[in-house]
């Protein structure tokens, strides 16, 4: 069984097929067709007289198309040279699937055989299938339908029809190809399917799915180029929508759908290239804004969602989240944040007015709801027994341990969440007063005492620790929580300047990437899932804060690593891989289910490179600051397409010297 990293990946979200590289699907694992949170289909295995082709190459040329080439043994010329090939390509779209297969003869003589395609599905749901659940569903029993193939359940019709008349016989399709000489002969077969009419969350293709043709970058470093295109590809496939809104899904196969903070943080990224995307995030996360309390999905009024799905899903181990599911602890800050750097690049002024009763629902949850037992920090506990035990970005449940490996109990509070509620509160503040709104003043008293109470709870042993237990204690151990309180004003310049030489130490940078937690711990892994490998996210989110800090040379270290770590993999960074370092390893470890691609990965090559330029704009003010870094990673470097206002920009570094036109 192939591990979920291992798979090609063809993508137009919400459509996804994940395959080996032979291109069969043959039900085993996280192979599948899937659409809208349901495997569409489980297996699509292509015979040639009885045998499968020996697959040579895969072509993923993006755009939701992926050739695989294939070889097929004891057909045509004798001797060694391959002479009868299979093509292989297969085309996603947001609404279905299209598979050609195309036998070509190159050889000297007529070539006669019979092409089968074995189809078959359990139409389960992708946390059925990523809790292993689905092994135990049956196949579904396909219905012939003319000269299609049906298969349905519990609302979902799925239909499979070819472009010539097969001869259908159990779950599959034949056909018997008579080609000449030089000849070839192409089947083509679509796979769509019909949902039930949405009792959740819709989960739909964009009305319009960018091409970013716009957006060209040339650099010194050619690598750059590569992975800033590719990581623009994916995105555009990664994206999903509203009937009037796009929004990034996080990644496939589980998580093609809207998320709190990880649409929030993707779209933040994309800002500078794709502002729109933004603003239909902060729209489709506002229209679902908490309204109640409601402990059963982590409910409360104000609090922006963590995921949202068509129904409830069961990811097995006592984990079952609602359809609609709010147990984040730092989304509602990150909408705040997302609303204001929207703001400040040239978000219209109407649509910013439109959203300030959703800013200010988003305040009151943060005074009202955020802080539990009232001590001035944000804490969180699951109080439905089957929910995420812990509700930051690290959402695995040992993500926070003490030194010895010990779970620290919740309520917990951790360090980020309290960066996140600092910059809010300022944002919001901001916001408030720039739009005419009363509070403002209000929420820059909440910052300040906040920053203080944070210097006295959370500092320990010299640095931030990664929150604070149930008993108010500060967790000991250094992890990549700080990076996210660079930038976020909540440290000063000599905290900052602290942290910044942490950050740079061999226990944290594995030279491909910001560990998740520091070496020097027991509990380190470099394959743990939040405990010792790299997020490429989490590294770009600390860079941003490292450039803005004014820490160049630690943020360049990373952002080559990260380039590094992108090349090493096509330079479609996955969601996460090991963090063993580059003394042991010439390149870092694949995680085994790491989605690749996924949203806030793709999104930290723009990130990176617009942190590296310092592009800070202040539309509603009238400025725009670009100050590149002392210690810029390339020589040379130039951006075209970068969006302030209604103004679009190229921005160039050469040797030192800006250039903007």
């Amino acid at each position: 069984m192939a591990a979920l990293h291992e798979l090609v990946t063809t993508l137009a979200a919400p459509w996804v097929v994940l395959s080996p590289r032979s291109g069969q699907l043959t039900g085993t694992g996280a192979e599948g067709v899937y659409a809208r949170d349901r495997r569409i289909l489980s297996r699509l295995v292509v015979t040639v007289d009885g045998r499968e082709p020996l697959p040579v190459q895969v072509d993923e040329s993006g755009g939701g198309v992926t050739v695989f080439g294939a070889v097929i043994e004891g057909l045509g010329d004798g001797g060694h040279d391959p002479t009868v090939r299979l093509r292989r390509t297969r085309t996603v779209s947001g609404e279905g699937l299209t598979e050609s297969l195309t036998v070509v003869n190159n050889s000297h003589q007529t070539v006669g055989c019979t092409v089968n395609v074995a189809l078959g599905t359990d139409l389960a749901g992708t946390a059925e299938v990523r809790s292993e659940a689905a092994v135990e569903l049956p196949a579904l029993t396909p219905v012939v339908d003319g000269d299609a193939l049906r298969w349905e359940k519990a609302g979902t019709r799925v239909s499979a029809l070819a472009d010539r008349e097969p001869a259908l016989e159990g779950g599959g399709m034949r056909w018997q190809l008579q080609l000449k000489p030089g000849d070839e002969s192409t089947i083509t077969l679509r796979v769509t399917a019909e949902f039930p009419a949405a009792t959740g969350f819709e989960i739909k293709a964009p009305a319009e799915r960018p091409a970013y043709d716009e957006i060209a970058l040339s650099c010194s470093d050619t690598r750059v180029e590569r992975w800033l295109r590719r990581s623009l590809d994916d995105l555009a496939a990664l994206q999903l929508g509203t009937d009037s809104e796009r929004y990034l899904g996080a990644g496939p196969p589980w998580y093609l759908t809207l998320f709190g903070r990880d649409s929030l943080i993707s779209s933040g990224m994309l800002i500078p290239v794709d502002p729109e995307l933004a603003a239909g995030t902060l729209r489709a996360l506002a229209q679902r804004q908490g309204t109640k309390v409601d402990a059963d999905a982590a409910e409360q009024p104000g609090k922006i969602p963590h995921e949202l799905r068509a129904e409830v899903a069961d990811h097995g181990g006592g984990l079952v989240l609602p359809a609609a599911y709010y147990g984040t602890h730092d989304a509602t800050q990150l909408w705040i944040t997302t609303l204001h750097k929207a703001w400040r690049w040239g978000m219209p002024a109407d649509e910013v007015r439109a959203l300030l009763p959703n800013l200010q629902r988003a305040l009151t949850w943060m005074r009202d709801y955020a802080d539990p037992d009232g001590d001035g920090f944000f804490e969180y506990i699951d109080e439905s027994g089957h929910g995420l035990a812990n509700q930051g970005w690290k959402d695995s449940s040992d993500s926070v341990q003490w030194p010895d490996g010990t779970i620290a109990t919740a309520p917990i509070a951790l360090c980020e969440v309290q960066g996140y509620a600092y910059a809010a509160a300022l944002a919001g503040a901001e916001l408030l007063d720039a739009f005419e709104e009363e509070g403002g003043d209000d929420w820059r008293v909440w910052a300040a005492a906040l920053k203080t109470r944070f210097r006295e709870k959370f500092w320990v042993d010299g640095y931030p620790a990664i929150a604070l237990d149930g008993a108010k204690r500060p967790v000991a151990g250094p992890a990549s929580n700080m990076g996210h309180l660079l930038g976020t004003g909540l440290l000063d310049a000599d905290e900052e300047a602290t942290v910044a030489a942490l950050l740079g130490d061999r226990q944290l940078d594995s030279g491909f990437g910001l560990r998740t937690l520091t070496t020097e711990l027991s509990g380190f892994n470099p394959l743990g899932y939040h405990t010792g490998s790299v997020w490429p996210h989490d590294t770009a989110m600390t860079v941003q804060g490292l450039y803005a800090a004014g820490r160049s040379a630690v943020a360049t270290t990373y952002t080559r690593g990260l380039l590094e770590a992108a090349e090493s993999f096509g330079y479609r960074l996955p969601e996460l891989y090991g963090g063993a370092g580059s003394a042991e390893e010439s390149s870092p470890t694949p995680y085994p289910l790491s989605c690749r691609p996924q949203a806030w990965a793709a999104a930290s090559a723009v990130a990176v490179i617009v942190a590296a330029l310092g592009i800070e704009p202040n539309v509603p003010a009238g400025t725009l600051d670009i100050t590149p870094a002392s210690d810029f990673p390339w020589r040379s470097l130039r951006l075209e397409g970068v969006r302030v206002g209604e103004r679009t920009l190229t921005v160039e570094s050469t040797d030192g010297s800006l250039t903007l036109s």
